[in-house]
């Protein structure tokens, strides 16, 4: 399953100092994606994947996340080589890596 969206950076309320930075999915594809890995998710609920921002690519993997949407983490070297800040709106790709 890919999910392909755009979506606004916004930084994790709780670790502002620390610059935690995610993109939401749409809740439609969270809700496909829970279906398709219950049983699967590792800790803290999570899922792995394949993402891609721009010419970035990387594994890691998405987190259950507020209002019932799963979340990706951008790391500060994707950001950096996409020129993102937070606040700004990036198209991204999540390709799901153990369904």
């Amino acid at each position: 399953m890919v999910v392909d969206f755009e979506s606004e950076l916004w930084l994790w309320a709780a670790r502002k100092t620390e610059s935690w930075t995610f993109v939401s999915l749409p809740v439609e594809a969270s809700d496909e994606i829970r279906d398709r890995t219950e049983g699967l998710r590792r800790g803290f609920g999570s899922v792995r994947v394949k993402a891609s921002v721009g010419a970035s690519h990387w594994r890691t993997s998405i987190f259950p996340g507020g209002d019932g949407v799963y979340v990706l983490p951008i790391k500060r070297a994707i950001r950096t080589a996409q020129g993102l800040e937070v606040g700004d709106v990036a198209t991204v790709s999540v390709e799901l890596i153990d369904v």
